[in-house]
């Protein structure tokens, strides 16, 4: 077996446990609450202006409770690329059909998300409509 299968294989019950153990703290705590143990964002904090990834942890949390439409609200980004998961998974534990191969080509561009992710911080903070929809809430 390859060295990284052998790797991968080898971090997949640690991935697990840490997988139980967030969908544990999404579903018991509410990050919408004050007291909660989730930490607040950083840079939302110090300058009062959105990131890209405000609201993933609102986001998860509605995820977990099956509620699609508040996911969405809170981060449509992080929560639309959490469909990209499994598919970017199996890709690197060996399944490489040659029709993806122009996709996955795609996603590893660098260039890609950082345009995207830039390009989404900057769009969420504009206050105007449509971008004003971006913001979680």
């Amino acid at each position: 077996m390859p060295p990284r299968r052998t790797l991968l294989l080898a971090a997949l019950p640690a991935a697990a446990l840490a997988a139980g153990v967030g969908i544990w703290a999404l579903r018991t705590f509410d990050p919408n609450l004050p007291g909660n143990p989730f930490p607040p964002c950083i840079f939302l904090t110090l300058t009062g202006h959105y990131c890209a990834g405000c609201g993933i942890t609102r986001a998860l949390h509605a995820l977990v409770h099956g509620d699609l439409a508040t996911a969405l609200r809170m981060n449509v980004l992080a929560t639309s690329l959490l469909a990209l998961v499994p598919p970017v998974a199996a890709w690197h534990a060996g399944w490489k059909p040659a029709a993806l191969r122009p996709f996955a080509t795609l996603l590893a561009s660098p260039w890609l998300w950082g345009v995207v992710l830039f390009g989404f911080w900057i769009a969420r903070n504009l206050p105007w409509y449509p971008f004003n929809l971006l913001a979680p809430g």
